[in-house]
């Protein structure tokens, strides 16, 4: 993945990934894998609750959330937004969630080291103003 160099007060901001909450787990796999081609980067998550990470095809990536009991069905409108969050790459997840605290924003998630098993990653998470939840991701 090519990092961005047009931002100036982001360092390295991109779009890292899209995260899906799937409602049918074996038919998601299927669209992404087989009919849209992208490519398998990291499978992480728990025993009850696998999370895939799918190349897109320029870098940037599908995250793939497996369904729980709880998880909400396609016939309930009210609750079927299957976007979890969206990621912006970043050279520097400290100094990015530090800026986005500085202008008042709630900080859902403080930076984090994480093993994906295929890479090693820093992210945080902070809100938007229309209640969105937007993560910074660093690849080490």
């Amino acid at each position: 993945m090519t990092i961005g160099t047009g931002n100036t007060i982001i360092q390295g901001c991109g779009s890292h990934h899209i995260a899906i909450q799937t409602r049918d787990w074996d038919a998601s796999l299927h669209l992404y894998q087989e009919v849209l081609g992208m490519k398998w980067v990291a499978e992480f998550g728990s025993a009850e609750r696998k999370i895939i990470l799918l190349d897109i095809g320029d870098g940037s990536h599908i995250e793939l959330f497996q369904p729980t009991a709880d998880t909400p069905t396609l016939t309930d409108p009210a609750t079927n937004c299957p976007l979890i969050h969206f990621a912006f790459a970043t050279l520097d997840t400290h100094a990015a969630i530090e800026h986005v605290r500085g202008h008042g924003y709630e900080i859902t998630i403080e930076p984090t080291e994480a093993d994906l098993g295929a890479m090693q990653v820093i992210y945080a998470f902070f809100k938007g103003p229309n209640g969105e939840e937007i993560e910074f991701f660093q690849t080490l």
